[in-house]
């Protein structure tokens, strides 16, 4: 008998091994999905006398190779000439590519280069022209293609593939180029649909551009920035409550930011990031009404409140350090900058008064509600010096300042959208922060100049040939601009290329960014009118704005279930409104 207790504490210790190892393999396996897309097009290729049989590509293929060279793509390179092919996979991707080879008479392998683009001019680039880079993720390679096999390479953010032969006097078969796309398979369970197809269009992108970015965390771009950059993440996770509902991977982001982050240091180096840690916590509490998982950052959480209650001075003034960043576009306005700052520090300290309450931590809670206080009261203060030194308004900066201080009451929307939001209309508009300029003419009531330049600035991406919206955009850039799809026409100018600043200068810039995702959140909230009240959506609230719409209709998910909701205009102006709640789920009007 003790020779069987000898031998039976081993075989438990082995067994606790192996279920270890059982669970962190199942904890690092791959919950996303590989689909195989053919080319769309054949955008252009060089020495096309030397391609035969190109349009083969285009076919649906198989990823296995085969001894019959039906359908096969032949490119044959000279001394004088090596073909290559430009190809077009109809939109905006997040992958690497599979290409699939013959029978060339020659078994040694071929050296091809391999070039991703997310523009046609990006594909055609070479490393270092207009800011082309390999940085974050390899899109300029070479490789050897094996004789009658299958290779698979590269992993980025692409739209456009472009191969050229290296060697002279030799045969390339190509049976198939195929896209690897790699993405989450859910279920887009928001719905937005309009009498007006340019917002639906801005409303589908947008959530598929935030889509694109779910990927084994939440980042903020696919080619460049393949990063959790928390302070981002905020209008994106708004995007994926109003489309797909809770999904794993914010709260898997949400904590390798705070993970990645000893206090005092701020999450990126960036102390308007970190307070965005705690606004995505409370967004994202009411969305889902988890206290188990809120309750998990209460060691951290607090004592980044009592950190954040520090970095006020005696007046109520923010003096934050590290870097005082809001966005790119502002990032030459210091007056915006402060302003800023001073809005999202009055906004965590009223998030922070309530989460600490949820928390039962009393006397945080109390603090923090009297820093908001003190705050609050020196809004005449800031919101004159905004006036008066504040740069004009389509100035980079302006509208970002703005938007913030009137999202946190610290200056009269009415004013700040007469004055400054709406000047010039999508003139000082950004792609990240022009979310929360939307925000604040909404508060204004301004709905209708909201939609119209969310026509106007989305829009005009998508009239370039964008089929995700970019990392930054500018009306300015739409003169005499060649569309992305296309080889850049003598005289015109390339709009990938030729513009772009700070860190994303020409082809550097990302034209798949996440935090560009604000009009498919705005146009949920205040066009189909679904506001959360009360956490795990157990009241809503529905008021909708149609501005010129005749009629919106759509899906909202809740954790009970999708409300579909429909508005239309009656022959007296009137909204006539169908709602379908599910059960467990309260809506209210007002």
């Amino acid at each position: 008998m003790k020779n069987l207790k000898f031998l039976f504490k081993p075989f438990l210790a082995l067994m606790a091994m192996i279920l270890s190892v059982g669970i962190v393999s199942a904890q690092q396996r791959d919950t996303r999905v590989r689909e195989y897309l053919s080319p769309k097009r054949i955008v252009w290729m060089n020495a096309a006398e030397q391609i035969q049989g190109s349009e083969h590509l285009l076919r649906e293929g198989t990823g296995q190779t085969d001894l019959t060279n039906k359908y096969i793509c032949r490119m044959t390179s000279t001394q004088e000439a090596l073909p290559s092919i430009l190809l077009d996979f109809g939109e905006e991707l997040h992958g690497g590519l599979q290409i699939v080879t013959g029978m060339p008479g020659d078994h040694t392998p071929i050296r091809v280069r391999v070039r991703f683009g997310e523009s046609v001019s990006e594909a055609m680039s070479e490393v270092g022209e207009k800011g082309a880079t390999n940085d974050h993720a390899m899109r300029d390679m070479e490789i050897q293609l094996p004789w009658l096999g299958v290779a698979e390479i590269g992993n980025s953010g692409y739209r456009f593939v472009r191969i050229d032969m290296l060697d002279a006097d030799r045969d390339l078969h190509l049976k198939e180029v195929r896209a690897i796309s790699i993405y989450r398979d859910i279920k887009y369970r928001g719905e937005f649909k309009s009498s007006d197809e340019r917002l639906n269009k801005i409303w589908q992108v947008g959530a598929r551009t935030v889509h694109l970015n779910m990927q084994e965390y939440l980042w903020d771009g696919i080619k460049r920035d393949r990063l959790v950059w928390i302070g981002d993440m905020h209008p994106e996770v708004t995007t994926i409550t109003n489309v797909f509902g809770a999904n794993e991977v914010v709260p898997k982001s949400l904590d390798l930011a705070r993970d990645t982050t000893d206090l005092p240091a701020w999450m990126s180096g960036i102390s308007s990031y970190s307070i965005w840690w705690l606004l995505i916590h409370r967004d994202w509490y009411y969305y889902t009404g988890d206290k188990a998982y809120l309750e998990q950052q209460k060691t951290y959480m607090t004592a980044l409140l009592k950190q954040l209650l520090s970095k006020v001075d005696a007046e109520g003034i923010e003096c934050l350090d590290g870097n005082r960043f809001l966005d790119w576009p502002s990032n030459a306005n210091p007056v915006a900058i402060h302003a800023g700052l001073q809005a999202l520090m009055v906004m965590a300290m009223d998030a922070g008064a309530e989460l600490a309450g949820i928390l039962g931590d009393q006397q945080l809670s109390k603090d923090c509600q009297a820093m908001y206080e003190k705050m609050k009261a020196a809004a005449p203060k800031v919101s004159k010096l905004y006036f008066e030194q504040g740069k004009a308004p389509h100035e980079p900066g302006t509208k970002q300042g703005a938007a913030l201080l009137v999202l946190a009451d610290l200056m009269d929307p009415v004013k700040a959208d007469k004055e400054i939001l709406s000047v010039s209309g999508a003139r000082g508009f950004s792609t990240f922060y022009g979310y929360y300029m939307l925000q604040a003419m909404a508060k204004a009531g301004n709905y209708s100049g909201a939609m119209q330049i969310i026509r106007d600035f989305w829009g005009a991406m998508l009239d370039l040939g964008a089929t995700s919206f970019w990392e930054d955009f500018n009306v300015d850039w739409l003169p005499n601009a060649a569309p992305i799809d296309e080889i850049v026409p003598e005289g015109k100018k390339d709009i990938h290329g030729d513009y772009g600043a700070y860190c994303y200068v020409g082809f550097r810039h990302s034209l798949c960014h996440g935090w560009a995702s604000g009009p498919t959140s705005w146009l949920t909230e205040h066009v189909l009118g679904v506001k959360v009240i009360e956490p795990a959506c157990r009241v809503v609230r529905i008021r909708p704005h149609l501005g010129d719409l005749d009629w919106v209709e759509g899906k909202f998910p809740t954790p009970y279930g999708d409300i579909e909701i429909s508005h239309r205009k009656g022959a007296d102006g009137k909204i006539i409104s169908k709602i379908k709640a599910p059960k467990g789920v309260k809506v209210v009007s007002r």
